[in-house]
């Protein structure tokens, strides 16, 4: 393997007027070099994108958590029927995105949910904290996502369970097709 000796680099600090950035990754073997590599490039991303966006949410799952409560309590009230169980449905697919960080992290998911919705229902937004299990305020922590990551997730939702409706629907036709 190729070592770069420590005389040939030479850190630069304190420049005046910073426009781009070096980073030199080493590793003992190219799989951790990709994830290095992999990291540094979404934590680019994310940076990127709040910029652009000029916009975060509270992370740690308490932005699907606000979301799924508010689906519960209000949109709820403006819909009728069976649309009654989408909504319910979408709220339920929000609280997968804590209940998924709870189990990364360890931690009982069912508990951790339903401890992260009570400080919601006495108006905390609060989100997990993933060294602990327990509730955290997301901004007092530094903890944020991606307004346009979230984004693309609502948007994105319902067009994907559309889609898996469909192909459900051609195959239950193709099966009645062989019948007949």
């Amino acid at each position: 393997t190729f070592r770069l000796p420590t005389h040939a680099r030479t850190p630069l600090q304190d420049v005046a007027n910073p426009r781009s950035c070096t980073l030199l990754l080493t590793s003992g073997n190219d799989h951790t070099l990709a994830q290095m590599k992999d990291a540094i490039r979404d934590g680019l991303r994310a940076v990127k994108n709040a910029i652009e966006d000029k916009a975060v949410v509270p992370g740690g799952g308490a932005f699907e958590i606000a979301a799924a409560r508010h689906l519960e309590t209000e949109a709820k009230k403006n819909v009728g029927g069976k649309a009654k169980l989408g909504v319910q449905t979408m709220a339920d697919a929000l609280l997968s995105i804590p209940k998924i960080l709870a189990e990364n992290s360890g931690f009982d998911a069912q508990e951790t949910l339903i401890n992260l919705q009570e400080e919601h229902e006495k108006g905390n937004v609060v989100g997990l904290d993933v060294a602990t299990g327990e509730p955290m305020i997301p901004g007092m922590e530094g903890v944020y996502d991606n307004w346009l990551v979230k984004r693309q997730l609502l948007n994105s939702a319902p067009v994907i369970a559309s889609q898996l409706l469909l192909v459900d629907e051609v195959m239950r036709a193709g099966r009645n097709m062989r019948k007949g």
